[in-house]
């Protein structure tokens, strides 16, 4: 027994020696041996045209847009419409108080009644005068003091009459109409409030000839121009519509200290006083450019894999790391990292790895990529 117990302790430091050698790291094979190509669609870089542009936020405005002020002071009595209501040219939106007019009115009523009493009276005594001095029975002076008298009161009359025509016309602002067919904006007023001539009651709009309201820093001014291409897009960078300068200010904004331009649109889904996106195209120049779905990123690195060949027959995927510009349709312009020529791979992109062997298709079109795809 104790003869056993020995040998199973001289046997031990082997045992566990023998156990450490085999776990020593066994080399390991050359990342991608023997591994088999991925079948994989490319597409042959190739330069073609790409706007250069500038991106700028933008103000849709009427060219028939007005704020609605009172021409007169008083208590608002009634609001007859409401916050984006259509509304005709003419049409009574607003009434101010215009009991006090109407009494000015009706009394320069009876001061033109009484007016024009005198000049009738005056009309016929001047008549009278007339042929009496005619048959000579009046002196010269009695005539002149009676056409003095009735060139008087005329002028009495006709100067009550204008101002009863005034007041009248003064009595109509108390009605606040429609401009014109357009949109009614926000009312910021209510009925009860007293307004004055500096009140803002509201708005009206006309929704069509709009205009895009840009503003181009001054760095561009000897670029700027009528007739540059002009893409205008909602917030989210939805394209909405294709116009161009029609309008360039000869002036600098002294608060902005940019140059006011104007575009014309029409699309359906703008609105008046909206804030969009405008990008303002000064030219097209060649530009690589992949389709969006073959670029990877990584930690802010934007990175595509081409098809390179390792041998005759063989080829491996090499993760190129590349500078992306705009975005052209489902594409991207490419501003450095790839050549023409270079075989961008467009499918599988998640499956790959650096230097694993790949097996590009025969020429066709990936789906969702532009034309130009080659082997």
């Amino acid at each position: 027994m104790k003869n056993y117990s020995a040998i199973l302790l001289l046997a031990l430091p082997l045992l566990i020696a023998g156990s450490v050698g085999c776990n020593k790291a066994q080399p390991q094979p050359q990342a991608g041996a023997g591994m088999q190509a991925l079948p994989v669609q490319t597409l042959t870089v190739a330069a073609v045209p790409v706007p250069q542009s500038d991106e700028y936020v933008a103000t849709i405005k009427s060219r028939r847009s007005a704020t609605i002020d009172p021409q007169i002071s008083g208590n608002l009595t009634s609001i007859l419409v409401h916050s984006g209501q259509h509304v005709t040219p003419g049409q009574l939106m607003m009434q101010v108080d215009p009991s006090k007019q109407e009494a000015t009115v009706a009394s320069q009523a009876a001061t033109e009644q009484q007016k024009l009493a005198v000049y009738q009276y005056n009309q016929l005594q001047v008549d009278r005068q007339r042929k009496l001095f005619a048959a000579g029975i009046i002196s010269k002076d009695a005539l002149d003091q009676a056409e003095q008298a009735f060139a008087n009161s005329k002028a009495d009359y006709e100067s009550a009459l204008a101002t009863r025509h005034e007041q009248e016309k003064e009595l109509g602002y108390y009605k606040i109409t429609a401009p014109f067919d357009g949109i009614v904006g926000d009312i910021p007023v209510h009925v009860g409030d007293y307004v004055t001539t500096s009140t803002m009651l509201t708005t009206v709009d006309e929704n069509k000839d709009l205009e895009a309201y840009i503003y181009i820093p001054t760095e561009r001014a000897a670029q700027v121009r009528s007739g540059l291409g002009v893409q205008i897009e909602d917030n989210s960078g939805k394209p909405l519509e294709n116009t161009s300068i029609d309008f360039v200010s000869p002036q600098v904004d002294d608060q902005l200290q940019g140059i006011l331009v104007k575009a014309p649109v029409k699309s359906p889904l703008l609105r008046t006083e909206q804030l969009v996106k405008a990008r303002v195209v000064w030219g097209m120049s060649p530009k690589p450019i992949v389709p969006v779905l073959a670029v990877t990123r990584l930690g802010g690195q934007a990175f595509v894999f081409l098809a390179q060949q390792a041998a005759p027959g063989k080829f491996i995927a090499h993760e190129q790391a590349i500078d992306l510009g705009d975005t052209v349709g489902n594409n991207y312009a490419v501003l450095a990292g790839l050549n023409n020529g270079d075989k961008v791979i467009v499918s599988g992109t998640q499956f790959l790895q650096n230097n694993m062997p790949v097996m590009p298709l025969p020429p066709g079109p990936p789906p969702g990529a532009q034309p130009h795809a080659g082997s």
